[in-house]
């Protein structure tokens, strides 16, 4: 039984709304956890917009590279990636970073 794209449609809507979600979520959670870090200018939070705008941004052309490729390829390039975000875990500041006021926090 195969899926047809009329009926399929829904579970694209509410996988694509859940990851915008999730990643705006995650935006001001981060930004909260560099704030007291480097500092409360409005630059920390201009970076931080920045950032997540580009990384939007890549994960659409990130996505738009991957459907011209084969399902199983798609699935392998997802899940190396899935490993990869795992092995990176958890999301924190670098220990390397200087503390408030000694570097740029645009870095």
């Amino acid at each position: 039984m195969s899926i047809t794209t009329q009926s399929a449609r829904p579970i694209y809507v509410v996988t694509i709304l859940t990851g915008s979600f999730l990643l705006f979520l995650v935006q001001p959670l981060m930004g909260r956890i560099v704030l007291p870090v480097l500092g409360g200018s409005p630059n920390v939070w201009n970076i931080a917009m920045l950032f997540y705008q580009g990384v939007l941004l890549a994960g659409y052309l990130y996505a738009h590279g991957l459907q011209r490729l084969p399902v199983r390829q798609q699935l392998a390039i997802h899940l190396a990636l899935f490993g990869i975000a795992a092995l990176l875990l958890p999301i924190g500041m670098a220990a390397w970073y200087p503390s408030a006021g000694e570097g740029d926090p645009a870095l």
